[in-house]
């Protein structure tokens, strides 16, 4: 069986994760590399072992050597260039969000229909160990029916700046780079029920902070101080189809403590905790009974969980398996973003038919 040859498109600071997962596959090899600055690829290329560098994103699309592309460039390149390769015969797994905006998902999804390819969107948290071993009790009905789900990820100091921070490039704030895995994870694990409903805030009340000190955070690469565009809180209640809720609230920065993620779902049998440490809730013999699974990486791992979405990813390249992240569900969480902006901006709840 020939490797899976795979083209890294985008060298910022996602690709390493990336670059090491591939390298990490025996079934893949890392044939070529493409960024916009060209010094920034050949760094890359140098590396990791690859052999090419190219010198435009036509010359990666025309290349028959290449069998898939992993994208992870600004999210308003996604899906221009997922459309580029998968029209090129390309399968592609590329970073979340799949789009800036429902309309450029839906060509997406196009896009995949026609072409017959493989298009994997990175849910990471969807492929992390604790997740994985939870799933298995939803899906052995443990929880029973899941109607109320709350999914948190607050930084009380944590604007990356630079690209994250330019709502043109990025999309938005906390609630795109933060959000969408929180929301996504909890509506994967409710079984991906139809929104019905979106009422949503966000707030932008306290910039990037670039004036704090003595306290250290990650910076983007063309971070500077004063420049921000997007967001720093935002919430919303999502209610769908089956009467099941979601609550969600994310953040750049806050006036906190300290940073809190917590992802947690409530069912008629039981209920589960899945951040910040996988944790069952259960009743028996009239007992409410607190279950600890003993387990590697009972929270987030996110080199175990990297590796394991790249695996799934070409397994499925190379068996024809459907992906578990598909595209549908890219363009399913962008309609649930969208609706959540748009909540905030109407200031009243949007409805979905």
């Amino acid at each position: 069986m020939e490797p899976l040859r795979v083209c890294i498109i985008g060298a910022g600071s996602i690709s390493d994760m990336h670059f090491k997962s591939f390298a990490g596959n025996s079934d893949a090899v890392l044939y070529g590399v493409f960024d916009y600055s060209a010094e920034r690829a050949e760094a890359k290329a140098l590396e990791y072992g690859i052999s090419r560098v190219y010198g435009n994103i036509e010359e990666v699309y025309s290349d028959p050597n290449v069998d898939a592309v992993s994208i992870c460039t600004w999210n308003n390149s996604h899906a221009e260039i997922s459309v580029g390769a998968l029209k090129a015969g390309k399968h592609v797994l590329v970073e979340k969000p799949l789009a800036m905006n429902v309309e450029e998902a839906l060509k997406v999804e196009e896009a995949v229909r026609k072409s017959g390819k493989i298009l994997q969107v990175g849910f990471v948290r969807r492929f992390a160990t604790n997740t994985k071993v939870l799933k298995t009790f939803v899906d052995n009905g443990t929880l029973g029916d899941i109607y109320y789900a709350k999914a948190s990820c607050l930084r009380r100091l944590g604007n990356p700046g630079g690209w994250f921070a330019d709502k043109d490039r990025s999309g938005g704030g906390p609630l795109i780079d933060l959000g969408v895995h929180v929301i996504d994870v909890c509506w994967y694990l409710m079984g991906r029920p139809k929104v019905k409903s979106i009422s949503g805030n966000v707030y932008s009340k306290l910039g990037n902070r670039g004036n704090v000190e003595n306290l250290r955070f990650y910076k983007a690469a063309d971070y500077q101080k004063d420049s921000n565009t997007v967001e720093d809180l935002a919430n919303a209640l999502i209610t769908f189809e089956n009467g099941a809720s979601l609550f969600v609230d994310v953040s750049f920065t806050l006036h906190a403590k300290q940073d809190e993620i917590g992802v947690k779902l409530y069912g008629t049998k039981g209920g589960a905790e899945l951040e910040p440490e996988l944790a069952i809730v259960s009743e028996e013999n009239n007992t409410i009974l607190n279950i600890h699974p003993q387990m590697d990486h009972l929270t987030f791992d996110f080199a175990n969980a990297f590796q394991n979405q790249i695996d799934s990813f070409v397994s499925s390249c190379i068996t024809g398996t459907y992906p578990l992240a598909p595209v549908e569900d890219g363009v399913e969480m962008m309609k649930i973003l969208a609706g959540i902006y748009e909540a905030a901006d109407k200031r009243s709840e949007v409805t979905f038919v």
